[in-house]
């Protein structure tokens, strides 16, 4: 076994459901943990282990995991569909698998509760969803990895494909209204209102771009399009052609690391630094890209040398104990912090260890990694 098998078997054994260590934001608030997409990401990257390596012990966590939050009846403890929050609908992507790979009727109810949120989701007058309730008429790029790609598998499977031209276009308009033309890159978030204090008044867009949220669409983009019908083809080379756009603009700016910044574009800038999570993600999507067809063959290289420069920098071996650093805790805009979506505003928020929005993604890169033969020397 090798370092990070024996990194991610220390991290499932030291969690419970109510309690995953990984869930950095609720063990700072003391909270438990409810029904969130920090978790969604986690054991998902734990299903994708059991994929890999078909062992049962990724399997009966995943499951013991999410079985506990989800009631004989499909309903979920901690979750409410009135709250209107899209980052909810992300965790309910392991439904599905869990559904296939154990046959719980449970499972395949609370997959109908999860998409009766996707029913209720106010929209902006573009036809997105909001991000939120709470944040009225806004779009951030986040939000398409926490719903398109389960909104995607539930047409495609349960409901004929009768609203997958509604996700085509939402990723339409994104691409339309939050992409840079001179970098290639998207902003963060999108204000169809333009009555945000953190948005340009004309644009109605945020000010930096920032990685992880980056990351968030590139894997939006790919996992929606690998639950998509390949019969869509106009639709499906749209989402190909902005995926391939997206990399190619990313590796403009990877570091010398293989990774890339925390504010994408201003590296070497004071206090800007190499960020884990996003890097991860980008090194999964890069080499899920590769595998899918969506990216030539000499991309794998990119993804790689970004999963090595993650090693080399943050993984870190210190008396025993095996750590993931540098991942950004959180980042957002507005909300009663007032975050405004400067540079110095990305640069305050938390460094951690061992969260799962480092890690989940790493996980799937390395999982990537192993599809292609590599080993790790440590």
């Amino acid at each position: 076994m090798d370092a990070i098998e024996r990194y991610i078997n220390e991290l499932m054994e030291k969690s419970t459901p109510d309690r995953p260590v990984w869930n950095i934001e609720k063990l700072l608030q003391g909270e438990k943990a409810g029904w969130n997409y920090i978790d969604g990401c986690m054991i998902k990257a734990i299903l994708e282990m059991y994929a890999i390596t078909e062992d049962l012990k990724y399997l009966n966590f995943a499951d013991t995991f999410i079985d506990y939050k989800v009631r004989e009846d499909g309903s979920i403890d901690g979750y409410d569909v009135e709250e209107r929050n899209i980052d909810n609908v992300n965790a309910g992507k392991t439904l599905f698998e869990l559904f296939d790979l154990t046959g719980k009727e449970k499972y395949r109810k609370a997959i109908d509760l999860v998409y009766s949120q996707i029913g209720k989701m106010p929209r902006t007058r573009e036809g997105n969803f909001w991000h939120k309730n709470i944040y009225p008429n806004q779009v951030w790029l986040d939000g398409l990895y926490m719903c398109q790609p389960f909104y995607m598998e539930y047409e495609t499977r349960f409901n004929h494909k009768k609203n997958c031209g509604d996700i085509y276009s939402q990723f339409a308009n994104v691409r339309k209204a939050m992409r840079d033309t001179e970098t290639g890159l998207y902003y963060h978030a999108y204000d169809s209102s333009r009555e945000m204090f953190w948005c340009d008044k004309v644009t109605g867009l945020s000010q930096n771009f920032w990685l992880r949220a980056l990351g968030w669409y590139a894997m939006a983009l790919l996992d929606t399009m690998d639950k998509s019908d390949p019969s869509d083809k106009n639709d499906l080379k749209e989402m190909e052609e902005a995926f391939r756009d997206l990399i190619d603009s990313m590796l403009k700016y990877q570091d010398e690391s293989g990774m890339w910044y925390q504010v994408v574009n201003l590296g070497g800038m004071d206090r800007n630094y190499l960020e884990t999570s996003g890097s991860a993600i980008f090194s999964y999507a890069i080499l899920k890209g590769v595998r899918l067809g969506y990216l030539p063959e000499s991309y794998s290289g990119y993804g790689k040398k970004a999963f090595q420069g993650i090693c080399d920098t943050y993984l870190q071996l210190e008396e025993g104990d095996i750590s993931l650093g540098g991942i950004c805790l959180v980042a957002g805009l507005g909300g009663k912090d007032r975050r405004n979506g400067t540079y110095d505003y990305y640069m305050s928020e938390p460094i951690v260890k061992d969260d799962a929005k480092g890690v989940g993604p790493f996980l799937l890169a390395y999982t990537e990694m192993r599809r292609t033969g590599w080993v790790y020397n440590n």
